[in-house]
């Protein structure tokens, strides 16, 4: 049976990690370099680093970001925000992140998916989804959340696996910053229609939350950012209640 994975999430703007509620109200969570260290020591399985700000211009920022991570920590981790085409993610594979993830530049252009899967393999290609409930629909949004479009999620999430996505990372904007938990019920329905791993995103609040996503949803891994920045979870105790659950994580 695979472990499950616990992932902290880190949102990069101007060089630094900043967090908020349902997408607004940033505050700063610190140098991301230290904290990508203090969770590879403290058992994460992997971490991502979405560029909430990302522009061209920001692009070299990015990679030398990259490569100072790289440099301190052994587990993998994605890169996301502001990849539009293949020499991005070739310039940010190369400074040493293990995957790209992908949002809005996909459901703007679907045949990325395609052109990156072939480019470097499925296994390097995550897409990532947020999703906010519209009248009785599960709609993506874009934009850091800031732009609705006609997409419904699962349509969209179906369509980015045939395209040759390796992997769901699905934060629900509802959820979000919020620490209610995280949204099962459109989680389970998500991982029952996909054959690839599904990461939960959006409402992580406590330790039970965790329990309750792995148990209810079966997804292959959970995220969070507030709840590990500000030490409210450490790592080591969330993977001890995990197992006393029946739940298989990696040893710290």
């Amino acid at each position: 049976m695979l472990s499950k994975r616990i992932i902290p999430c880190l949102d990069v703007k101007d060089g630094r990690t900043v967090k908020g509620v349902n997408f607004v109200d940033l505050r700063d969570a610190g140098d991301p370099v230290e904290l990508a260290w203090n969770y590879s020591q403290q058992g994460a399985d992997e971490l991502v680093f979405l560029d909430i700000s990302a522009t061209v211009e920001k692009r070299k920022t990015l990679v030398e970001l990259v490569k100072a991570v790289a440099r301190q920590i052994n587990i993998p981790f994605t890169i996301g925000g502001g990849i539009t085409e293949i020499a991005d993610a070739d310039a940010l594979l190369n400074a040493g992140a293990d995957k790209i993830s992908i949002n809005s530049a996909a459901v703007r252009n679907p045949q990325l998916i395609d052109d990156l899967a072939k480019a470097f393999g499925v296994q390097f290609v995550i897409v990532a989804v947020d999703t906010r409930v519209m009248g009785d629909k599960n709609i993506v949004h874009l934009n850091g959340g800031r732009l609705p479009t006609e997409r419904q999620t699962l349509e969209w999430i179906l369509e980015a696996e045939s395209r040759g996505a390796g992997e769901i990372l699905l934060t629900s904007m509802d959820h979000d910053g919020t620490k209610a938990g995280f949204d099962n019920p459109f989680l389970t329905q998500v991982n029952n229609a996909v054959n690839i791993p599904v990461i939960a995103s959006g409402g992580a609040g406590s330790v039970q939350h965790f329990v309750d996503v792995f148990q209810k949803s079966n997804v292959d891994a959970a995220l969070a950012a507030s709840v590990f920045h500000y030490g409210e979870i450490l790592i080591p105790d969330l993977k001890k209640v995990l197992k006393q659950n029946d739940i298989e994580v990696r040893e710290v």
